[in-house]
């Protein structure tokens, strides 16, 4: 109605809502591709069929290792696509940054734990490593993301732990059902609930 007045506590109330959602949308990193984490499942699933359990040899390491590079290639092209159609910035000073630098050093380990688990014998514990530090840098990363992400992270991470102390030829079970099977179930959660 004209001459209507509206007391102020609404106003107010109205604009720190809107103040809110802002800030978060600001500080979330929102261009995780869904449908690119489904690929990514997807090139796992099929990685675990022509790598075999693992079997203490370098060509398992080499295999997995080859679609870790594949994983990242369609990581990276999958994030900066769905960050141009939402209009989410890349930019060195935003959430996306955070999400890097936090991401970064658990994946860092992993390199780094590679080559001496591998000097030392110890292929066949590379699934729980992996999991474990991949599901550390999601979980970590997500914490700078939409709320679906970390908790993928956290499932990663279990299955890490439960690949350490399972039998050693279920290790390339592990694999097809982290990054193969989480990859493809979360990858779609994303791209249903956030956009692709």
């Amino acid at each position: 109605m004209p001459g209507q007045v509206y007391p102020i506590h609404a106003h107010a109330a109205d604009d720190l809502r809107f103040i809110r959602e802002a800030m978060a949308r600001a500080t979330e990193f929102t261009a995780v591709p869904g449908w690119g984490g489904v690929m990514m499942g997807a090139s796992a699933v099929v990685t675990a069929m022509i790598a075999g359990r693992p079997d203490g040899t370098l060509r398992w390491v080499l295999v997995w290792l080859a679609d870790a590079a594949i994983a990242s290639a369609i990581a990276a092209v999958t994030i900066v696509l769905k960050a141009r159609r939402c209009g989410v910035p890349l930019s060195a000073g935003g959430p996306a940054r955070r999400f890097a630098l936090a991401f970064a050093p658990p994946m860092a380990a992993g390199m780094a734990l590679t080559p001496v688990f591998v000097a030392a014998g110890l292929i066949t514990r590379l699934p729980g490593c992996w999991l474990l530090l991949y599901g550390t840098a999601v979980a970590t990363g997500g914490a700078f993301s939409v709320r679906i992400v970390p908790v993928m992270g956290l499932c990663f991470m279990a299955l890490g732990i439960v690949a350490f102390v399972a039998p050693l030829a279920w290790g390339n079970w592990m694999m097809a059902a982290g990054f193969g099977g989480l990859h493809v179930i979360f990858g779609v959660l994303i791209a249903r609930r956030y956009g692709g």
